[in-house]
């Protein structure tokens, strides 16, 4: 047997708990085996006109007695700022594939207003009207320029491929990225360039994007993204990617680009998988079993980027392209959004914490085939990090999961092996992920057991701990925020120790943790 087939056939025993350790929960970290740099834009966001995401939720408007900065909710800029939110796609979704974003620009008393391509669905259908249904175009590129500006986020643009035309997309180039004064469209927008880099080419392209196959949508890929005026700014063409396992996609697509010319590859920067666990229950009241069965659908993630990975692999050997996850998360029914015509609203629980801190952590030890990834959505829609209505917003269980994890932006993610007696077949009751920024590791994880507590021992194999402070988000799995109880999810301290260069904590249940541990 060669070496290194020896060394990953028995890398599981080498690194296993002894079995004093075994009933309770082992971490060993390998800080000499590095995956890859953790991107910040790994911690990306989804801003769509649908429901009350911007309407109700980013934007208030700049009459409005609501605190704001331009227009823009105030408190939600001002959070987001805390948790260092990188980067946020605009504006969808398949909104993106019915929008001309020249409605949105210029004097906004002389904007159309537009049918809303969500406007037939859920609750939209039965109201009479509102900016939910009938998109009155007040948040435009300008305004989700100054959104993005205020808190210091990269800006990703969704072109409309399905209805729009490549002519339509190089002039959104143009009124972006165009030097001030040297355009008629530079000169239109006003202010000074936006210097946009990260271009999705349609969205959903297999679906409501055009129902394309992917040879099909291959050509029209080729024609958005060809001779597209940069303005010295690197563009960065992200092509309508994968609907969850459909490997024959992936196949087909990168199949019919290389099949053209395999320098084409080089168009591509990520390749945009979409994938959302879906539901089991109700939004806020379901089992044990249901609470389990979600989380086990949560982290079919992680194979979907493995097997999604191998496709990719057959074309591009070097693996120049890696994946920009435009839209994950959980998708529950109806029925705890705070108003009508929050589409797809809901209210998160620390069920959803527990599938936010799952994922991110998939993603983090992926740190080398993931470039980006944005959760869906923002505010008042699917997984969000807020609920907002009028006057009133709240942070839900998934915003605190995101604060958590912001230690882990630009550090170096490095192998983990976690072990921890099972509660279920299809789920690990202990997970998560490490990174390092010089002497300073972060380690996350999440105790998935729906009540019980799992005392844990972290080793660090090529350092040893000095200190360590902690943090834990727990509480029972249908535990939420309300308007009227704000915080009533929120994380605490934990109470964790280093000693003899050993880590030792005890992680409710369930619950999402981050430790810090200065090394010596």
């Amino acid at each position: 047997m060669q070496r290194r087939t020896f060394l990953a056939a028995t890398a599981g025993a080498l690194l296993a708990p002894r079995a004093s350790e075994a009933a309770d929960g082992a971490v060993t970290v390998l800080l000499n085996e590095p995956i890859g740099t953790i991107s910040p834009l790994i911690h990306g966001h989804f801003v769509e006109h649908l429901g009350g995401v911007v309407y109700d939720g980013i934007w208030v408007g700049e009459k409005s007695k609501i605190p704001n900065i331009a227009g823009i909710r105030k408190t939600l800029v001002d959070d987001l700022k805390a948790i260092k939110a990188p980067l946020f796609r605009w504006p969808g979704g398949c909104f993106a594939d019915s929008y001309d974003w020249r409605d949105g620009i210029g004097p906004r008393e002389k904007r159309p207003t537009r049918v809303n391509f969500w406007e037939r669905a859920g609750m939209l259908q039965k109201l009479e009207g509102g900016p939910a249904k009938y998109e009155p175009n007040e948040f435009g590129t300008n305004e989700f320029m100054r959104f993005c500006q205020e808190i210091g986020a990269q800006p990703y643009l969704a072109a409309n491929l399905r209805s729009g035309t490549a002519r339509d997309f190089n002039d959104w180039v143009d009124y972006c990225n165009a030097p001030s004064g040297t355009t008629t469209l530079s000169r239109m927008r006003g202010t000074a360039p936006f210097n946009v880099q990260y271009w999705g080419i349609g969205n959903e392209s297999w679906g409501c994007g055009g129902e394309f196959t992917p040879e099909e949508y291959s050509v029209e890929f080729r024609k958005f993204t060809a001779w597209v005026p940069n303005f010295g700014v690197p563009l960065k063409f992200i092509p309508a990617g994968p609907n969850g396992g459909d490997l024959n996609w992936s196949r087909g697509f990168l199949q019919a680009i290389v099949r053209k010319n395999p320098g084409l590859l080089n168009r591509i920067w990520g390749f945009a998988l979409h994938y959302y666990c879906g539901t089991t229950g109700g939004p806020v009241e379901f089992t044990t079993d249901e609470y389990y069965e979600l989380l086990a659908r949560a982290v079919r993630m992680d194979d979907l980027i493995k097997n999604h990975w191998t496709v990719m692999g057959e074309y591009d050997r070097e693996h120049r392209v890696k994946f920009a996850i435009d839209e994950w998360g959980a998708w529950h029914r109806a029925g705890s959004e705070v108003a009508p015509h929050h589409l797809f609203g809901q209210i998160g629980t620390i069920r959803d914490a527990m599938i936010a801190g799952l994922t991110l952590d998939i993603f983090h030890r992926h740190a080398d085939k993931v470039s980006m990834a944005n959760v869906a959505q923002l505010v008042n829609c699917i997984h969000s990090l807020f609920i907002a209505h009028e006057d009133k917003m709240l942070r839900t269980p998934n915003y605190h999961v995101f604060d958590m994890y912001k230690e882990h932006q630009g550090g170096k993610s490095v192998r983990a092996v976690f072990a921890a007696p099972m509660r279920t077949g299809k789920l690990a009751r202990l997970d998560g992920s490490a990174s390092v920024q010089g002497k300073r590791l972060v380690l996350t994880c999440t105790n998935t057991d729906a009540g019980e507590a799992l005392p844990v021992s972290v080793k660090i194999e090529g350092g040893t701990a000095k200190s360590v402070e902690g943090l834990v988000l727990t509480g029972r799995p249908q535990a939420h925020n309300t308007f009227a109880q704000p915080e009533a999810v929120k994380p605490a301290a934990l109470k964790a120790e280093a000693s003899g260069g050993v880590v030792r904590f005890e992680m409710p249940g369930p619950s999402v943790a981050r430790l810090i541990v200065e090394l010596v």
